[in-house]
């Protein structure tokens, strides 16, 4: 593995590690009305688009990044679909 891809590898682990204490919140309150959807809709989407680069480019760290990012992106949207109503 080159230099490249442990810095990929570094960074998307960062960025994947930095959105496990919300998705944590979300789901310990029971509560995601501050969560913005357009955010996390654009997040997810641009994961998507982002996985589908790193598969072009055949790129294990940003294939690894966004796939882990799209699942906790994912728990996200479903929390704020289940608690984002409540009062």
């Amino acid at each position: 593995m080159n230099s490249k891809e442990v810095l990929g590898f570094v960074a998307g682990a960062m960025i994947s590690i930095a959105l496990i204490p919300q998705v944590w919140r979300l789901y310990r309150l029971k509560s995601a009305r501050e969560i913005s959807l357009p955010f996390n809709v654009l997040f997810l989407l641009g994961g998507i688009l982002w996985l589908a680069y790193g598969i072009v480019q055949e790129s294990p760290s940003i294939i690894a990044a966004n796939s882990v990012n799209i699942v906790l992106v994912s728990a996200m949207l479903y929390a704020k679909v289940k608690y984002g109503r409540q009062p």
